[in-house]
């Protein structure tokens, strides 16, 4: 049982608010709350997400221009310490929305915001594409110093409808595994914390151009 204060905000990047993606992410919240851990879920709704337009203001100004639930999030990070995002599997990738979505959030806050704390993907399918999709998402995690959390299987649930996805038992299963282990790594975190270990020594990034 986690006995310290921890919050997790859970991204729905499907049109449909209780989808599918819904149903996966909602175990893993139900799980976590469970476990004494705060639960958030955002979903980014319907209505188009603007992409990157790569302009660089926010490089100056410290947020997006495009003033919608990226500059929302931005504004209360500090609130949360673990992001799980879900999405559905649109031609083998998560939807254009939920990338728009992490591509200015990323960009906008710089790496530094997210290092060290507690990442997932989730991603549901009919059938096919769900691991290229959660290899997509995890991208964003793996090269930001984020902690990856893992389950027993890649983090996917199958079927059409919300009730079918009850059916896949080892897909509700692996989102319950999920949960525990977050939860695992957040009480691991803040017993570290409490001894004094520190966290690890990050060099300066340098960049390397192939093109000279």
């Amino acid at each position: 049982m986690v006995i310290f204060m921890a919050k997790i905000l859970l991204v729905n990047g499907s049109p449909h608010e209780k989808g599918c993606t819904d149903t996966a992410l909602t175990e893993v919240a139900n799980t976590l709350n469970g476990l004494g851990v705060e639960t958030e879920i955002l979903w980014l709704g319907k209505t188009p997400v603007q992409d990157c337009i790569a302009c660089y203001a926010c490089k100056k100004t410290g947020k997006c221009v495009f003033d919608d639930a990226v500059n929302g999030i931005a504004s209360r990070w500090s609130e949360f310490d673990g992001l799980v995002v879900g999405s559905p599997v649109y031609y083998g990738g998560p939807t254009g929305r939920v990338c728009a979505f992490l591509d200015r959030l990323y960009f906008s806050m710089g790496s530094a915001q997210f290092s060290g704390k507690i990442a997932a993907a989730v991603v549901s399918c009919r059938r096919g594409g769900a691991t290229s999709a959660f290899e997509r998402l995890n991208m964003f995690f793996q090269m930001t110093n984020m902690v990856v959390a893992t389950s027993q299987y890649w983090n996917q649930v199958h079927g059409s409808t919300p009730d079918e996805v009850k059916q896949d038992i080892e897909g509700l299963q692996t989102m319950r595994t999920l949960a525990r282990n977050i939860a695992w790594l957040l009480e691991n975190k803040a017993a570290g914390n409490q001894c004094g270990v520190p966290a690890p020594e990050r060099e300066p990034v340098t960049p390397t151009n192939f093109i000279r």
